[in-house]
């Protein structure tokens, strides 16, 4: 069985503002398959996810679908 290998990506993200936000992103993130989540936090999530099962832009669109913005990758 081939395992691929995980991509990390810290998000930027502009509109968080409180715990709510914060299970939101997270939510929104653990739902999606091939995505690990490391951190969330007020301005920035970080994650781990399988390059070859969902893409950066996918979980863009994820985050901005739930209100926020996206305003840097790293």
């Amino acid at each position: 069985m081939y395992i691929h290998s995980m991509t990390k990506l810290t998000l930027d993200i502009t509109g968080m503002s409180c715990g709510h936000c914060v299970a939101s992103v997270s939510r929104t993130l653990k739902a999606m398959p091939s995505v690990h989540v490391e951190e969330v936090k007020i301005g920035s999530a970080t994650i781990d996810f399988d390059e070859a099962r969902v893409s950066a832009d996918a979980i863009t669109k994820a985050v901005t679908d739930e209100g926020y913005a996206v305003v840097g990758k790293h």
